[in-house]
């Protein structure tokens, strides 16, 4: 009752942002064109508004020609000026906190989170539960797991005393929605700063296992709820032991959430392996796949009805790069069919910012467009001059998964330069050997579509792509992720990684995994 009441509740605080979304959608140019005037009106007069000359920009046209594309290298001197104590820098707002995130390359980047762009973040958030709770009213009387913020997340503050991190996961949400999320919540959030990953996940478990009214799951990587499901099986009996109410059912391996209806998670590029995995494990469940959300920006989310996800149109102003253009159109004049490289401006202080993601344009709602994620630009592996962008290796990998019906549990590639120099793919699936070889030598064949990548291998340089076959690859991947640093939430599935020495992780013992010694 007291999850149903908090539930409903929420919904009806979601509505208005729901029907301003609709109105939206059939109005994508004059929504995208509003927000992105309230923008350069409330920081015309700060540093960056100045010397950009906001005041006088008085059409889209003009926007680009003021303010170049910009990476977060390239916006670092005024965030590190905001974190150092500055105000009136990039927004006329004060800023907040800063929440770290992960870059491609391994570095950490801090967004500047203002009062505004919570707000972006809670229209398109508001929209998405609408219309999930409108189409799915079971899940109204249940609770929910969202995992967020990932264990272990760093706090403190910087040098001027900006708070770094959000304190829990309900924080996205926002004002008194905020309250009402946490009373569904099956997991508190005080778990996530558990920093031992083994009891972060026993602790995870055994609140999840109390709450028998579970509905509905909501994790970024599928190969965490994989992970954590593994750990069920293996502590069951110390689960039963702590829980003697759910004793029978955690020791004969009934269904602990019977009424499980939905998994929000990544579905999409390298993460379709592992959620079709996450399907199966849960075969009752819906998976729905995630829309685009980042750290600096809130880019699509999933609509029932519709495979692929619908452009928050009423969050940011956003503009996409056609693929080999510099020339940026706006939602309005996307094409179907075509892939674009996402740039945002928001109102905490990214100004024509390069995300640095490429989306698909699959088809539209009303004239709102709909996106599925391709992979990331800019993300290059080049140790010999065969610069292997992740975008494309993801395509071709995909591709070649499709063709051959299966669905890895893992599969990335990442070169091992010593000689023989090759890009290795590293892969957790129940195939046998020839087919996964198979495997290898379409990927390799892909990969020669690249000019570079083709040149390295006629000069010998690269020899073919190689197989390593590795047990519980997701987990190795994963806790590899976390001794080295790195957020949780941040270890994203991803097709190609630009360093090397893989093979001693997912090696672990010679009995974990092997290398093929042929070339294919």
């Amino acid at each position: 009752m007291k999850a149903a009441i908090a539930n409903s509740l929420w919904l009806a605080g979601c509505l208005p942002d729901y029907a301003r979304f609709q109105h939206a959608a059939r109005n994508v140019r004059a929504e995208q064109e509003s927000i992105l005037r309230r923008i350069l009106a409330a920081n015309a007069g700060t540093e960056f508004g100045r010397s950009h000359g906001f005041a006088s920009i008085r059409d889209l046209a003009e926007y680009p020609r003021r303010v170049p594309l910009r990476d977060y290298d390239e916006l670092r001197p005024w965030i590190d000026r905001i974190a150092a104590g500055a105000s009136n820098v990039l927004t006329r707002e004060p800023v907040r906190l800063f929440e770290p995130t992960g870059g491609s390359a391994g570095g950490s980047k801090w967004i500047p989170y203002t009062a505004s762009l919570q707000r972006e973040f809670q229209r398109g958030i508001r929209a998405w539960m609408a219309d999930l709770f409108l189409h799915d009213p079971a899940l109204l009387d249940g609770r929910a797991y969202w995992s967020v913020s990932p264990a272990g997340a760093p706090g403190g503050r910087t040098s001027g005393g900006v708070p770094i991190g959000f304190e829990d996961d309900t924080h996205y949400v926002g004002g008194w929605q905020r309250r009402l999320a946490r009373a569904v919540m099956a997991v508190p959030a005080e778990v996530r700063l558990i920093p031992d990953m083994d009891e972060f996940r026993y602790a995870t478990l055994l609140h999840l296992c109390r709450a028998r009214d579970l509905k509905l799951i909501s994790v970024w990587n599928p190969a965490f709820l994989s992970l954590l499901m593994e750990r069920l099986t293996e502590w069951r009996d110390r689960l039963a032991h702590d829980l003697p109410g759910r004793a029978a059912e955690l020791r004969s391996g009934e269904p602990l959430w019977p009424s499980l209806r939905l998994i929000s998670c990544w579905t999409d590029a390298n993460a379709a392996g592992p959620a079709a995995a996450l399907a199966a494990m849960f075969p009752r469940a819906r998976i729905q796949g995630k829309g685009l959300i980042a750290t600096e920006g809130f880019v699509s989310f999933p609509l029932a009805g519709y495979q692929h996800c619908a452009l928050a149109v009423r969050s940011h102003f956003l503009e996409f790069l056609p693929e080999g253009s510099e020339i940026p159109l706006m939602a309005h004049e996307l094409d179907a069919g075509q892939r674009y490289r996402v740039v945002m401006t928001t109102g905490g202080g990214l100004y024509r910012y390069k995300l640095g993601d490429i989306v698909e344009v699959t088809g539209f709602v009303e004239s709102c467009p709909l996106v599925r994620f391709l992979g990331r630009s800019g993300y290059i592996s080049d140790w010999f001059g065969e610069k292997l962008n992740e975008a494309h290796v993801s395509r071709v990998m995909q591709d070649c998964f499709t063709g051959l019906g299966m669905t890895p549990r893992f599969a990335m590639l990442a070169c091992e330069p010593e000689t023989p120099a090759a890009y290795v793919l590293y892969i957790d699936t129940p195939g046998p050997d020839e087919v996964v070889e198979r495997a290898a030598a379409r990927i390799d064949e892909g990969l020669r579509e690249n000019f570079h990548y083709s040149y390295a291998r006629h000069l010998g340089q690269l020899e073919a792509v190689r197989v390593f076959r590795a047990d519980a690859a997701s987990e190795a991947y994963f806790g590899a992720g976390v001794q080295g640093g790195r957020r949780a939430g941040d270890i994203k599935p991803r097709a190609l990684d630009c360093g090397s020495g893989w093979r001693r992780v997912f090696e672990g013992d010679p009995a974990r995994g092997r290398i093929s010694s042929r070339l294919v």
